[in-house]
């Protein structure tokens, strides 16, 4: 057994286990295909012997209706088996998807930052969806369906060995080169799905992304370009797909050619047989002929099907497989912290803490600081100097390779990861809203908070008179990441999120690097009320912005090169005034 085959037996084990839980709807379709295959078998024998007794022997009419309609019963019958069997196997494919599903999103949003850096969306993407439907697959066509074929092959073979087993072994005699033949078969599949595979996740990574920034690809006028990139991907994800249909196309007219050769066979030896036999023994040939051409097309059509299940299972445990891959990637955030009581009002203390996103290329290094409780910091600095790489290990989106942070005495990492970020907010620059309501975008689903504290909340930081001028007020839809509305609304919206959840320490990162003048004044009174009775952390590029503040903070290259009041990095010579002097003067000739 090759090593793509030990890997895709396991990773199909893996997946019935899922089912497990479902088992009595995988029991009940297997019953209803159990059933299914009886009754098929043996219904040959049935019209065979209608037509003996009825046609040939007696021409009775009314017995002849009334087989008949028993037969007609028969199909009917089956058909409930069929629905039966079709409902149970889908609603056990369902049910697995969605605790599949369920189990990887949850994997999935418990990853740490870092793995979102580096991972296309549109991978994550298509294994969620995408990939969860050719799962399903295996279980609402592929699996019941294969037993069920399974099953029906045997009881035909057992009935035609039973019957007559010189004919049976006549009509076996092209079942290898059909075997072979599935083989080759099989073997191109799987090639065609891997490259399926491959081509989808391309196609949705790259299509997410131009989506996601079609400002970028206007603003550039890259629209050919991308068009161009896009044709290549679909004409590779085309190829891919008829890759498989063109193995199909083969693989069928030859099940087909190899079945019309197996009737064949039994017309010429039974022609060859009726020679000199008496007309009892030839009516009784007949019969068989009727009975073994039923049994011929009830053989080759599982093994046709069956060739067509198989590649529905090899491409769902394909898929599996690389959903497995990301539910096997250890990339959580280590939450050692069992704590779940601790006094925010106290110093947030950094010693000697130095991180890196990768090897030993520092981001930050040996920092030393101690934010007093209820006072406001600001850190400044140039781009890549580290300023929110701290505020990102206070709330613990990445580990720190050195030192430790402290909440009075108590280490960040000893708290409960929920605990501490329930305490902490981030009012991020590149806000991001979903495409919902206000008022949802506010509470974030939190159906503990009211709309009455969201007004309230929303009074406080200035911008009650522009939510109630939209069209529905706080039930008014934003659009996708908010882009009906302005900058400046969107921050508004994210300090009014922020001031809801009530954090104990609020961290306001560039909240105001990318508004316009009349936004950045409302955005400053939603400031000081925001940080008033809570320690305030601000991430600042306009230095106007953070003159008030208790301590500024200045980093370089990783480094806290000075620290103090504005006043008294003012007085001195320092690199805080040049980088205050250089923006005053830019601000000047713009101005």
């Amino acid at each position: 057994m090759s090593k793509e085959s030990k890997i895709s037996i396991s990773i199909f084990k893996r997946l019935v286990t899922y089912a497990l839980p479902y088992k009595r709807y995988f029991f009940t379709a297997l019953i209803g295909v159990l059933l299914i295959a009886l009754s098929s078998v043996f219904r040959p024998i049935l019209i065979a012997d209608m037509i003996d007794k009825f046609i040939i022997k007696s021409k009775n009419g009314n017995a002849l209706l009334f087989w008949t309609c028993t037969i007609i019963g028969m199909l009917f019958i089956e058909a409930i088996l069929q629905f039966t069997s079709s409902y149970f196997s889908n609603l056990l494919a369902q049910s697995i998807i969605s605790d599949l599903r369920k189990k990887l999103f949850a994997h999935i949003i418990s990853f740490r930052m870092r793995y979102f850096d580096k991972t296309p969306i549109g991978a994550l993407v298509t294994r969620i969806v995408s990939d969860m439907e050719a799962i399903s697959e295996v279980f609402s066509t592929g699996l019941i369906d294969i037993v069920g074929d399974l099953i029906l092959l045997l009881a035909v073979l057992i009935m035609m060995f039973i019957m007559n087993w010189h004919l049976t072994l006549l009509v076996l005699i092209s079942i290898p080169f059909l075997i072979i033949a599935t083989k080759i078969f099989a073997k191109s599949m799987n090639n065609s799905f891997i490259q399926e595979r491959l081509q989808v996740t391309r196609l949705n990574t790259f299509v997410q992304e131009r989506i996601t920034g079609m400002s970028i690809v206007q603003l550039f006028n890259r629209e050919k370009q991308e068009f161009e990139g896009f044709k290549e991907i679909n004409q590779a994800h085309r190829k891919a797909h008829l890759n498989a249909i063109w193995a199909f196309s083969i693989f069928f007219p030859v099940v087909e050619i190899l079945s019309s050769l197996s009737v064949a066979f039994l017309l010429v030896y039974i022609a060859f047989q009726v020679e000199g036999v008496s007309k009892a023994d030839m009516k009784s040939q007949y019969l068989e002929i009727i009975k073994f051409t039923f049994w011929i097309n009830m053989l080759f059509r599982p093994i046709r099907q069956l060739a067509d299940k198989f590649n529905i299972l090899q491409r769902g445990v394909i898929r599996a497989e690389r959903v497995f891959e990301i539910i096997d990637i250890n990339e959580h955030i280590q939450e050692e912290g069992t704590l779940s009581k601790c006094d925010f009002n106290q110093p947030i203390i950094f010693k000697n803490v130095s991180f890196a996103y990768q090897n030993e290329e520092w981001i930050l290094q040996n920092i030393n600081l101690t934010i007093k409780s209820n006072s406001t910091v600001a850190f400044v600095g140039a781009t890549g100097a580290g300023k929110s790489s701290i505020v990102n290990l206070l709330g613990h989106f990445y580990e720190f390779q050195k030192g430790e942070i402290y909440i009075g005495e108590t280490k960040v990492r000893d708290l409960e990861l929920s605990y501490l970020r329930n305490n902490i907010a981030i009012v991020l620059q590149d806000v991001f809203l979903f495409s919902d309501s206000v008022h949802n975008n506010i509470t974030l689903g939190n159906e503990a908070i009211s709309r009455e504290e969201v007004i309230a909340a929303s009074k406080a930081i200035g911008a009650h008179t522009f939510i109630e001028k939209l069209p529905d007020g706080y039930d008014y839809h934003v659009g996708e990441r908010g882009g009906v509305l302005s900058v400046g609304q969107r921050q508004l919206l994210a300090f009014i999120r922020a001031y809801v959840y009530n954090p104990t320490v609020l961290i306001l990162d560039e909240a105001t690097s990318s508004v316009d003048n009349e936004s950045e004044e409302m955005i400053q009174k939603a400031t000081e009320e925001l940080t008033k009775g809570r320690t305030s952390i601000v991430i600042a590029h306009r230095i106007s912005t953070i003159q008030k503040a208790d301590q500024i903070i200045v980093l370089d290259k990783g480094e806290i090169k000075e620290q103090g009041s504005h006043s008294e990095l003012i007085a001195n010579n320092s690199f805080y005034k040049r980088l205050y002097t250089k923006q005053f003067s830019e601000q000047t000739n713009n101005g």
